[in-house]
């Protein structure tokens, strides 16, 4: 327990900063963020695509492009800071204490594998589990993502299962060793809706089943509020907002969180009431960035936006908002 007697994070993410050379600037992709996780507790970092989102997934994962720089900040995990503790270090947590399940799992599975050989793989490496061994757990874990006849699927390759089979294999690889960290980046990105509500459904019963941490990454809104306990907004590389669930949808503070919400389809009664949110993200390769990379879209913004405020705690209800004329 914390001194205030609040539990203490499993992770926590401090004043993260990443930026990418690029030849034609620059990319300030992420400033400030922060944000703790406990065991046992879903967030959800949720935001437009091109947010910081993913960047944020990587950097907890140690798997940066080669052009990506951390300039700032920490990440605690277990009481380890991760930005100190080196590739091999890193390597060796991967699949064991922290684990991905990405966005495309028929780009990130190994097509020239069968897929109970890749999640035998992993057991082999992290699970303190003999060769021998390994292929009958790797069934076991087909079988509890419920994947139908999980002996004949095991010897199958990638392209020979459905989109919704290759996101089962990958959640079964991603828990075969009982990470306390699951980062779920997009998992349901090119599924149908019926599959994506068994996806996430099966994501959620075993995170419980397994007192696991869960980041879940998502631009759904609507997802996020299904399954998560609390939803981080992120815009530009920057957190505006974060809350619980409940709270969040009840009264946003932030006036993107409240135009996201606007523009997700089940607040709307039909489509015509859905609301575009004005204007774009801006151009991060600029020198001149404003301090609130929101205010060039914001309707409330006044001269003093340019002076960019620190998430700011509320003592009331314990949400977080950046604005300084919030709704």
């Amino acid at each position: 327990m914390s001194p205030d007697n609040r539990p203490v994070p499993l992770l926590a993410v401090e004043d993260l900063a990443v930026e990418f050379r690029t030849r034609s600037g620059t990319v300030r992709a992420l400033d400030g963020i922060g944000f703790g996780l406990r065991r046992g507790e879903t967030l959800a970092l949720v935001g437009e695509s091109g947010s910081g989102k993913s960047v944020t997934a990587y950097a907890i994962m140690g798997i940066l492009d080669p052009a990506a720089r951390i300039t700032s900040g920490r990440i605690v995990f277990g009481g380890l800071d991760l930005l100190q503790a080196g590739e091999k270090a890193m390597a060796e947590m991967r699949g064991r204490e922290l684990a991905i399940i990405f966005q495309n799992p028929r780009t990130a599975l190994n097509p020239i594998h069968p897929v109970g050989r890749q999640i035998a793989d992993i057991l082999i490496r992290h699970g303190n589990v003999t060769a021998a061994q390994a292929p009958r757990r790797a069934v076991e874990m087909l079988a509890k993502v419920r994947i139908p006849d999980p002996q004949r699927r095991a010897a199958a390759y990638p392209f020979e299962l459905s989109g919704g089979m290759c996101q089962r294999v990958m959640i079964a690889m991603a828990l075969a060793c009982e990470p306390a960290l699951l980062i779920a980046d997009e998992p349901t990105t090119g599924l149908d809706i019926t599959t994506q509500a068994v996806i996430m459904d099966l994501i959620a019963e075993l995170a419980a089943s397994q007192h696991m941490a869960t980041l879940l990454i998502t631009h759904d809104l609507g997802l996020a509020s299904e399954y998560c306990d609390r939803i981080a907004v992120m815009h530009a590389g920057h957190l505006v907002e974060m809350a619980p669930t409940p709270l969040l949808f009840a009264a946003p503070r932030h006036p993107y969180t409240a135009k996201l919400i606007a523009a997700t389809p089940a607040e709307a009664s039909h489509l015509g009431r859905l609301a575009a949110i004005p204007g774009s993200l801006p151009d991060l390769r600029r020198a001149d960035l404003p301090a609130c990379r929101y205010s060039e879209r914001c309707e409330r913004v006044t001269s003093d936006c340019q002076e960019m405020p620190l998430l700011r705690l509320t003592a009331a209800d314990g949400r977080q908002f950046a604005c300084r004329h919030p709704l």
